[in-house]
């Protein structure tokens, strides 16, 4: 495994030759798995729905989740567990062929997301409301690609408080890591210190009834079969 560090304001994967390897720039799909897409009422999409989250957003396992004050007049504020895959290597016009060998390893994470600011907020732009500070935890420790036999054969659960609230595989992801990957790359340059978030599956707070937002003294957990337990706690700024 990988071990994540702190690199200036944001984070690092330290490498075995001890450098780090900057997380540099995230992106993130939306509704890649259907039942999701069910629970809003939503069509499957029939291609990649991409979104950017600030690097700054990223965190550590253990770290708290801040509410800032300016999402606490508007308590919603929602989990969304995420199998995580770092590139190692940079990627432009990959071959889904090709497009595994630029994986350097998976992590578990959580897409937090400001629901009014993702949807009202910002003009019909997701960026925001996704990339406040703390609001992309990752780990615990980044698992390497070579150790995890099949990524899409994942079990993963998100936890809130010890009650379940996701559960699901990464074999029912409608567009797969290498198709990811391929696409993404296509005219424009991944850089080695890419995150990919690959989507969430269905359980989200927003699509509960009633709905189920984060909030002071939460605890939320997202596991992911072979690569960790990320646990953040939730604080008010």
């Amino acid at each position: 495994m990988f071990e994540l560090v702190r690199h200036g304001y944001t984070v690092g994967v330290k490498l075995d030759n001890d450098d780090v390897l900057p997380l540099v720039y995230i992106l993130g799909i939306g509704r890649n798995y259907a039942a999701h897409a069910h629970e809003q009422g939503a069509p499957v999409p029939e291609r990649p729905m991409v979104f950017t989250k600030s690097p700054s957003a990223l965190c550590f396992s253990g770290d708290r989740i801040m509410i800032p004050s300016i999402c606490q007049d508007r308590p919603q504020v929602d989990f969304e567990g995420e199998l995580a895959v770092i590139l190692g290597r940079p990627a432009r016009d990959v071959s889904e062929t090709e497009a595994m060998g630029c994986v350097l390893g998976y992590c578990a994470a959580n897409d937090v997301s400001a629901r009014w600011w993702q949807k009202k907020g910002s003009g019909g732009q997701f960026c925001r409301g996704k990339s406040f500070d703390t609001f992309c935890p990752l780990g615990p420790w980044v698992a390497r690609a070579d150790d995890i036999e099949d990524p899409q054969s994942l079990l993963l659960e998100t936890r809130l408080n010890g009650e379940v609230m996701q559960r699901d595989t990464t074999a029912r992801m409608i567009f797969p890591i290498e198709y990811l990957i391929a696409e993404l790359s296509r005219g424009a340059t991944l850089p080695a210190g890419t995150v990919i978030l690959t989507g969430t599956p269905s359980g989200v707070g927003m699509s509960r009834d009633p709905e189920i937002w984060l909030s002071e003294g939460d605890r939320i957990e997202v596991e992911i079969e072979g690569v960790g337990v990320l646990v953040n706690e939730v604080e008010e700024e």
